[in-house]
């Protein structure tokens, strides 16, 4: 096997590589793609193989991203947790009847992002379970909304899921409900429901409810009618490598049809409440492991090279100080301020609960970085390099410690700004 010398000045990492993945890096540091099978063979990466993978990966996001890491300040709103899909990796949804079960009405909704424009958010981000009374045209009056209240809030709504649903219920093909919706003022989708993209897991975690096949559809029509979405991957359950980069070489090629990703969002399984681990713990692995979560988002940023930039670490499943770690693993975006999430929580998650923007800005400038507040679609809108945000009080009362409590184990790295 040949092996491209090194240009002046890059990663000393690469030289204590195995042959097969030097290679790799390589070709991808040089411009090139990582095959599918090359995907596999990283996420297999082992010994000084690893470190070569996390030191590519980074270079990779320095070139594209720069120093600057970005956030969304934003609003999860759950609009209800009544849902009887049934699939087995959901700890969130409720029947009617039972205790907690809710369906928040367009009131309720519309008060909620109220209170988050007034916190200084920019997105409201609203899905929900697929409530069997529910008519198809409530997303849009949700839409709507929210839009004669707030007209400059971007709503960043529905999942695949959920559009499959609507549309259904409103007897219309995807490309029509989703035009309908983007004239009511929708903004943006986001890419959930993906899970893993693969028949045989599938039809393991939801019964195939809604299939590889119209995922992708639903996803390609967004895109068609000038929705951008973002993208992810659920992972850390019965999956393995293989399924892994065969999703996100899946992804690469949608993207280089539509180029209507505007990022990747790697979800870790989150086993404690979800029955799908809880009904099956000796076949369903507890969620992925410590070396699993660094090399997905590694992979997806070499694999993902100029067809998808954005690499985005999910704080709700993993807790800030874990997310943090993965700004030198290839990611530049840390999501949202949330204010609130159900969905991780209902799973066990104990991180759902809002990290505020003057939080998540010394969070980043700890570990070197450049803070900067963004639109939902990466456009920029403050850059935090010689000042903060206000500092606000979290709109859930927090008990315990603090989200970012552990930077206080480096307080040296915190450069408060003048």
């Amino acid at each position: 096997m040949t092996i491209i010398p090194l240009p002046a000045g890059d990663l000393s990492e690469l030289r204590h590589a195995s042959l097969r993945v030097r290679a790799i890096l390589e070709k991808v540091l040089s411009g090139g793609e990582a095959s599918e099978a090359e995907g596999v063979a990283l996420f297999r990466a082992e010994g000084a193989d690893k470190p070569a993978l996390y030191a590519a990966a980074d270079e990779m996001r320095r070139r594209a991203n720069g120093d600057r890491v970005s956030f969304v300040v934003n609003r999860n709103i759950n609009f209800t947790n009544i849902c009887y899909m049934g699939c087995r990796f959901c700890g969130f949804a409720k029947r009617s009847e039972d205790e907690g079960a809710e369906f928040l009405s367009l009131g309720q909704v519309v008060a909620r992002a109220q209170e988050a424009w007034d916190r200084g958010a920019t997105e409201v981000c609203i899905q929900g379970g697929l409530h069997p009374k529910m008519e198809g045209d409530h997303y849009r009056r949700i839409v709507l909304a929210i839009k004669d209240a707030l007209p400059d809030m971007h709503i960043h709504a529905f999942s695949p899921f959920e559009i499959w649903y609507g549309a259904s219920k409103s007897k219309m093909g995807y490309h029509e409900f989703l035009a309908d919706l983007k004239a009511a003022g929708l903004g943006s989708i986001p890419g959930t429901a993906a899970e893993i993209l693969d028949t045989e897991i599938r039809q393991q975690l939801t019964r195939n409810k809604l299939s590889t096949e119209r995922w992708v559809e639903i996803v390609r029509a967004a895109h068609e009618v000038g929705i951008p979405t973002t993208a992810t991957i659920m992972y850390g359950h019965i999956d393995g490598p293989e399924h892994w980069a065969a999703h996100i070489a899946l992804l690469r090629s949608i993207q280089k049809d539509t180029g209507g990703f505007t990022e990747l969002v790697p979800l870790s399984f989150v086993h404690t409440e979800s029955p799908l681990y809880t009904q099956a713990p000796d076949r369903v692995r507890p969620g992925p492991t410590a070396d699993e979560v660094d090399k997905m988002h590694a992979v997806s940023r070499l694999m993902l090279a100029g067809w998808i930039d954005n690499i985005q670490v999910s704080w709700t499943k993993l807790g800030p100080a874990r997310a943090q770690q993965m700004l030198s693993r290839g990611v530049n975006d840390l999501g949202g301020t949330l204010m609130n999430e159900s969905i991780s929580r209902a799973a066990g998650a104990s991180h759902g609960q809002e990290i505020t923007a003057h939080e998540l800005v010394q969070m980043i400038r700890a570990s070197g970085r450049v803070p900067v507040r963004r639109s939902t679609v990466y456009d920029i809108r403050e850059v935090y390099d010689d000042h903060d945000p206000q500092a606000l009080a979290p709109l859930v009362a927090r008990s315990g410690a603090g989200p970012l409590d552990f930077l206080n184990m480096f307080p040296e790295r915190i450069e408060a700004a003048e």
